[in-house]
């Protein structure tokens, strides 16, 4: 596999990255935390299944070029 899009790669890490510290700084409350992962992740995901179904879609995570 590759990261075709490196830009919405990033931005999902990085919401990644800040919802795991407001986590760990008990700022946010871990069942909205874990909600917001998993769209984070599910958006993700989302993606590539649409892109491999044939849709207009730039996914983050592609096949390696043969």
């Amino acid at each position: 596999m590759k990261i075709v899009n490196p830009t919405k790669a990033f931005i999902a890490l990085v919401a990644l990255i800040c919802l795991t510290i407001l986590l760990a700084t008990h700022s946010i409350e871990s069942e909205a935390a874990v909600g917001m992962m998993g769209m984070i992740v599910g958006y993700s995901v989302g993606n590539g299944i649409a892109a491999r179904q044939g849709d207009d879609v730039t996914p983050i995570i592609g096949r390696k070029p043969e």
